[in-house]
C-alpha cells in the first residue's frame, strides 16, 4: 500500500491511524531535514521509533499490513529524490546504549538509532579502545552494520559480536533474531542485508572493545580527527560517494581525470577530496544524482573502470 497522490489525507490515512495506533503519525513531511545533506523532498508519512522495540513493533505493522516503509537513522550515506519517498519512512531514534566494563573482552551494547560517532567517542572516554576509526562518522549504528561501516583501517565486521535483527518472513510473522556477525557475510562495504538478499531490519548491537586509557584512546582520536580535518571538506555532504575499486582509490581516479571542482547546479566534486561532492547551497537531489552519473561515465571512459556507489537512493529516480 502507498499513499497516492488522489487518496491522501483520506482513507489510507485513516488505515495508517489504525495500523500505527498510538503511534503518531505525520504526513507530508519534508526528508532534507533528516538527510545529512539536507536534501529530499516529502515522505508520504513519517512516524518516529524512540526504542528499539518501538522501531520492531512499527516495522512488523507495516510489514503485516503490506505497506510500503523505508527506516532512516542518521541520513549521512542517504540521498533521497526531490519527489520524496512513498509509503511511511520510519525515523529511528533508539538510542540507548550500555557498556559492560567487566565482560573479557569489554563490550558495549546499542539501539540501531545510537550515533555511531557518539558511540565511538563515549567508549573513548571510558579508556576503551577498538572504535577511534568510527569516531567521525556521522551515520547511525544501524546503518554501520548494514553497510559494514569504516575507515582508517577499521571496519564494523572487526568489531561486531552480535546484532539483534527484525528478520521479514513473508509466510509468517516478523520475527526477533540474534545473529552473529558471520551471518551478515560481510565484505568491503557490503552485506547480505545490503545487497538486500535477507529483507530485515537492525535493532541493536553488541561491539567488542579492548581495554586501554582514557589519554591514549583520546590521542588516537585527535590524530585521527587532524586527519580527516585536512582531507575530508567541511559542510553538508554524503560522505564517500563510491566504494574504492580494488587495488586503488575512488578520489584517485576521480581527481585523475580532472573533474575536481566540477559542478552540476549547486552540486560540486570537492576541491578537497574527489570522492565527496558538496551541497554548495543551492543544490537539488537530481543536481546530486545526474553529477554521481556523469562522474561515473567519466572515469569509466577515461580508465575503464566503472565505479559502484557507497552511497543509497531512496524514492523516485
Amino acid at each position: 500500500m502507498t499513499l497516492a497522490d488522489d487518496e491522501r489525507p483520506g482513507c489510507q490515512a485513516d488505515s495508517l491511524r489504525s495500523i500505527l495506533e498510538p503511534f503518531k503519525v505525520q504526513y507530508h513531511v519534508p526528508l532534507a531535514r533528516y538527510t545529512a545533506v539536507r536534501l529530499g523532498g516529502p515522505a508520504d508519512a513519517l512516524v518516529t521509533a524512540s526504542t528499539a522495540d518501538e522501531l520492531a513493533e512499527i516495522v512488523s505493522r507495516l510489514w503485516q499490513a503490506g505497506v510500503a516503509c523505508l527506516v532512516i537513522g542518521g541520513g549521512s550515506n542517504l540521498l533521497v529524490s526531490d519527489a520524496g519517498v512513498r509509503g511511511v519512512v520510519v525515523l529511528n531514534r533508539g538510542r540507548r546504549m550500555r557498556f559492560e566494563l567487566g565482560a573479557q573482552p569489554p563490550t558495549v551494547w546499542a539501539e540501531s538509532g545510537a550515533n555511531f560517532g557518539a558511540l565511538a567517542r563515549q567508549a573513548a572516554a571510558k579508556g576503551l579502545s577498538g572504535l577511534e576509526w568510527a569516531a567521525g562518522i556521522p551515520g547511525t549504528l544501524g546503518g554501520a552494520v548494514v553497510g559494514n561501516a569504516g575507515a582508517h583501517g577499521g571496519d564494523l565486521a572487526g568489531n561486531l559480536l552480535v546484532a539483534e535483527i527484525l528478520h521479514h518472513n513473508p509466510q509468517g510473522q516478523p520475527q526477533r533474531q540474534i545473529w552473529a556477525a558471520e551471518r551478515f557475510e560481510y565484505g568491503y562495504r557490503t552485506s547480505v542485508l545490503k545487497r538486500q538478499a535477507v529483507q530485515a531490519v537492525v535493532l541493536a548491537a553488541t561491539l567488542q572493545l579492548s581495554p586501554s586509557t582514557p589519554q591514549a584512546v583520546q590521542a588516537r582520536l585527535a590524530e585521527l580527527s587532524e586527519i580527516r580535518r585536512r582531507s575530508q571538506p567541511p559542510g553538508a555532504s554524503l560522505g564517500s560517494i563510491f566504494k574504492n575499486p580494488p587495488g586503488d582509490y575512488a578520489g584517485r581516479l576521480i581527481e585523475a581525470a580532472g573533474l575536481k571542482g566540477a559542478r552540476i547546479g549547486g552540486a560540486q566534486v570537492s576541491p578537497v577530496h574527489a570522492n565527496f561532492f558538496i551541497n554548495t547551497g543551492q543544490a537539488t537531489a537530481r543536481n546530486y544524482y545526474d553529477l554521481i552519473v556523469w562522474v561515473q561515465q567519466r572515469v569509466f571512459e577515461k580508465f575503464g573502470i566503472r565505479l559502484e556507489r557507497e552511497i543509497e537512493l531512496a524514492g523516485e529516480w
